[in-house]
């Protein structure tokens, strides 16, 4: 016999998460759900996202698919839990240094990149290349969650639409949850998110 239905486990859940310069905040990501942030200069969008990725101090229960951010070694939970910077981090001279395994050809070119990117310095790179490089590079460990700020800010609007179309076959494909950070109006109607939520002001469902 079939008993009642089981309710469904967030991606991730976030409760009285507080830390420098915003909070508390609180919602559940269901999976291949999306949130989208917005707020002022200053009211700690980067920050709530550095703090969900424990890489900043913060006060609060974080849960990924129900289990708590404490039970998970750091290293683990910013694979599963990723965060794609404004600014992304690069460590190696050569873009293919930066990858293991590498990108393959058809991961490239979904982004607008060719595949003898891999070679060239990353001094070389112009902003919109580095960003979009990160994003494979952060999708390659298979994560959970993705964390992104303002991950178009340095794109035209054909790879601005790449970006768009890459992250919501991720949602649908793989249940990826979405916190994305951003300001554009336009581009907050064009991927859709389940929820607005707003940082130095009132929260507000999406439309």
């Amino acid at each position: 016999m079939n008993g009642p239905p089981r309710p469904s486990i967030p991606r991730l859940a976030v409760r009285g998460l507080r830390g420098a310069h915003f909070g508390p905040v609180g919602f559940e990501l269901p999976p291949g759900g999306l949130i989208f942030v917005q707020g002022p200069s200053g009211a700690g969008k980067s920050r709530l996202l550095r703090a969900i990725a424990d890489l900043d101090p913060s006060e609060g229960e974080v849960r990924l698919d129900g289990t708590a951010r404490e039970a998970v070694p750091a290293a683990r939970w910013r694979r599963l839990v990723g965060l794609l910077p404004a600014e992304p981090q690069w460590w190696a001279p050569r873009v293919r240094d930066h990858f293991d395994p590498q990108p393959a050809a058809a991961e490239l070119d979904a982004l607008g990149l060719d595949a003898g990117i891999l070679d060239r310095p990353v001094g070389g790179l112009s902003s919109g290349e580095r960003q979009r490089l990160a994003l494979l590079r952060l999708l390659a460990n298979r994560p959970r969650v993705l964390l992104l700020d303002e991950p178009t800010a340095n794109l035209d609007p054909a790879n601005t639409r790449r970006v768009e179309g890459l992250i919501a076959g991720q949602r649908k494909r793989d249940g990826v949850g979405v916190i994305w950070v951003g300001h554009q109006p336009d581009q907050r109607e064009r991927i859709r998110p389940d929820r607005v939520l707003e940082l130095g002001g009132a929260r507000r469902a999406a439309a």
